[in-house]
């Protein structure tokens, strides 16, 4: 998954706590594991192919029943376990050709509910770069501009090297699978990082040499740490607690692009680093305004009854 597919680390160790679930309930379900074994202690050590080659799609239904149930999965992450187990048995029987039959071949992956993506608004958007204040003023400031205008991930942002900004004002961002882009650097961003730079702490005195954003401890920022400064800012400006995110700032950077630049949706995907146009798509939903907008259009929008009663001829 890691070497020839380009997952990432993340990525690997999410399908292995999968597998390693079904392999657990597989146990309980065949007997093959003493009543009393709390499930966290089960063994899958011993999981041989022949073991494998009795999983019929029947028991995967019923390992969905399962975590749904009794773990309480949602259907993301049902989705997850569906594609984690399609993998896996693909690779058993159409890789290493060590299973005959797929017995997961006609799974169904669960429907996810399709909810629009929360966002800040323009106007929010600027409160939060107005409240950010402190020691670490110039440093906080950049890492919300990059949010806002660039729609990085997290891990992305965390990621960025000193010579990932480049001279020609874009910056080279390595994402999922370790595939990398390159952003165009607006003058919001060009000075976020001018001013920044100039207070960064010395290199020498810095463990990660390379890191961009560096914590009060010399160290690069971690991803945490990020997430602590962006509840700072929207707490100052009363947005805490209502599910905001530093990823929701890379939702409110591509819905603001879409909204308020006009930026063509395949523009877009390239910008948040999307491998499928429908994923972008998400960002396409109108605004409140927009809609108002739209009915106002209406030919018919300003025509009203008339306050005359028709007369009948006579």
């Amino acid at each position: 998954m890691e070497t020839i597919k380009g997952k990432s680390p993340k990525t690997v160790q999410e399908y292995f706590f999968d597998l390693r679930t079904f392999f657990r309930y597989m146990k309980i379900k065949k007997n093959l594991t003493a009543a009393d074994t709390e499930f966290s202690e089960i063994p899958i050590d011993d999981i041989t192919i022949d073991f494998l080659s009795m999983v019929s799609l029947t028991d995967v239904y019923e390992f969905m029943n399962f975590v749904t149930i009794e773990r309480e999965n949602k259907n993301a992450a049902r989705a997850r376990k569906s594609a984690s187990l399609r993998a896996f048995f693909q690779y058993l029987t159409n890789k290493t050709h060590q299973l005959k039959e797929n017995p997961v071949q006609e799974l169904e992956t669960p429907k996810q509910k399709k909810s629009l993506p929360k966002y800040l608004t323009l106007e929010q958007s600027i409160d939060l770069l107005n409240a950010v204040d402190g020691p670490f003023r110039e440093r906080d400031y950049c890492i919300l501009t990059l949010f806002l205008n660039c729609g990085l991930r997290l891990a992305e942002l965390v990621g960025l090297n000193l010579n990932d900004i480049r001279p020609d004002h874009t910056m080279r961002v390595t994402g999922k699978g370790n595939k990398e882009r390159m952003i165009y650097l607006n003058s919001a961003c060009q000075k976020a990082i001018e001013e920044y730079l100039k207070v960064r702490p010395n290199p020498m005195s810095v463990s990660d040499k390379k890191a961009l954003f560096i914590s009060h401890l010399n160290k690069r920022l971690g991803r945490q740490a990020v997430q602590n400064i962006v509840q700072k800012y929207l707490k100052k400006i009363g947005l805490d607690g209502q599910g905001y995110s530093a990823h929701k700032l890379r939702h409110t950077a591509a819905t603001l692009m879409y909204q308020h630049g006009n930026v063509d949706i395949r523009v877009l995907k390239d910008i948040l680093g999307h491998q499928n146009l429908g994923t972008t798509e998400i960002y396409t939903h109108l605004s409140n305004q927009q809609m108002e907008d739209a009915a106002d259009a209406n030919p018919l929008s300003k025509v009203e009854m008339s306050s005359s009663k028709h007369k009948k001829s006579e």
